[in-house]
């Protein structure tokens, strides 16, 4: 699953600590107003990258506002079309975020210029062909360089990856199976970045499974254990009270690879992956509506029309970012034992999404995370950290009831 970093935790000596790419878009505004109120009177060194030096200098502006410290922030010329550019700001920094999607149209050539130079790289992406063949183009150059490739930092798939992280801790030691199902539910306004990411996967849903594949045969088994995501079908949950409708996200295939990589998931684990709806009538329509978006999306010009009605780069009101929320329960399941753990936040798209990555960038920047490279997951580059990091920015890891072991996070 990934190798080991040689003789350091970082790229050491680079110009910037972070550089944030693409703040001229909506998410990518949000996460540097985050940084920014966040790194106010730290010695962090950060700038901001992006194809259009005026727009930068706009976002810097309105960042001068908050602290006039930041009228200097560095503004470097990246454009995903110029490999050039990308890899003049890999070598200036220590990790590179990006908002720039969708990633399999804009995102590999950032990769490939944080792979070669050693630099750690943070996405948004919920895009599994994506994340399978930057494993299969660029992992094996991350290892050599100590390049930490870390996709899918925001609500794709922190709170599902971190939250079974959390619960996994709670139950150790874990020597017989298990089977953790996430249930998933938010009055949160879809993400367009999100809705123009499904409707890709759904119409290249052949290329997708080629890709995992691909990966598949790649990857090196894990001898003496096994993880895998397992397609639930819909039901209701006595434990929760809620009806149950998979979830065709990228989120299961994430928890299963950190379940791969980290013994302590223990020897065979199971995940599951759903939103929880109040009424059958509900899980009822979200099945119809999953369908006709997989149908559609085959079709070339009534995709480009759905694909209008929900445009990217914009975003939701403050005040209406203000009233969404999130949650995710967790049920586990192993040698008669059964624990319910739940993550929560505010606004899952935009306002938690934009600290997530923010957060995470911080963490691969800053902290004394696990010495790996590679393409890796949230919970197995940052683990702990990471959990440490986003607790105290607001977001809710609890253990709602069953037994629990003490948690070195918990203490």
């Amino acid at each position: 699953m990934s190798g080991r970093r040689i003789g350091h935790s970082g790229p050491m000596n680079r110009e910037l600590d972070l550089v944030l790419f693409g703040a001229t878009g909506f998410t990518g505004g949000l996460t540097a107003d985050y940084l920014a109120d966040t790194l106010a009177g730290r010695p962090v060194r950060w700038g901001l990258a992006g194809r259009n030096l005026d727009k930068l200098a706009a976002v810097r502006s309105r960042l001068a506002q908050r602290d006039p410290a930041y009228a200097d922030l560095p503004l470097l010329h990246a454009d995903s079309s110029d490999p050039a550019s990308l890899r003049g700001v890999a070598d200036r920094a220590k990790v590179v975020a990006t908002t720039v999607g969708p990633y399999l149209q804009h995102g590999e050539p950032l990769v490939a210029a944080c792979a070669a130079a050693g630099t750690d790289y943070v996405d948004l992406t919920g895009e599994p062909e994506f994340v399978d063949r930057m494993y299969l183009a660029h992992h094996d150059t991350a290892l050599r360089t100590g390049a930490r490739i870390v996709h899918a930092c925001g609500f794709d798939s922190i709170p599902h990856d971190l939250g079974v992280y959390f619960t996994v801790q709670q139950l150790q030691p874990v020597t017989e199976p298990l089977t953790i199902r996430g249930v998933v539910r938010t009055n949160a306004s879809l993400s367009g970045g999100t809705f123009h990411s499904a409707l890709g996967q759904f119409a290249r849903a052949k290329q997708m499974r080629e890709a995992m594949s691909a990966r598949r045969r790649a990857e090196r088994r894990v001898e003496g254990r096994s993880s895998r995501a397992v397609s639930g079908k819909p039901h209701r949950d006595r434990l929760l009270g809620r009806w149950l409708l998979p979830l065709p996200t990228i989120d299961p295939f994430i928890v299963a690879r950190s379940g791969a990589a980290l013994p302590a998931y223990g020897p065979k684990f199971r995940y599951s992956h759903y939103a929880g709806l109040k009424t059958l009538r509900y899980a009822a329509g979200g099945v119809v509506g999953v369908s006709a978006l997989a149908l559609a999306a085959q079709v070339k010009p009534v995709r480009e029309a759905l694909g209008k009605r929900v445009p990217q780069g914009q975003g939701p009101s403050e005040g209406r970012r203000a009233k969404s929320r999130f949650t995710v329960d967790f049920v586990a399941e192993t040698g008669g034992r059964t624990l319910h753990t739940r993550v929560s936040g505010g606004d899952p798209g935009y306002t938690e999404t934009a600290k997530m990555l923010a957060e995470s960038a911080l963490c691969l920047a800053l902290d004394d995370n696990p010495p790996l490279a590679g393409c890796l997951t949230t919970a197995q580059a940052m683990g702990d950290w990471l959990l440490i990091r986003l607790q105290g920015a607001g977001l809710r890891f609890e253990v709602v009831g069953g037994g629990a072991a003490e948690s070195p996070v918990n203490r």
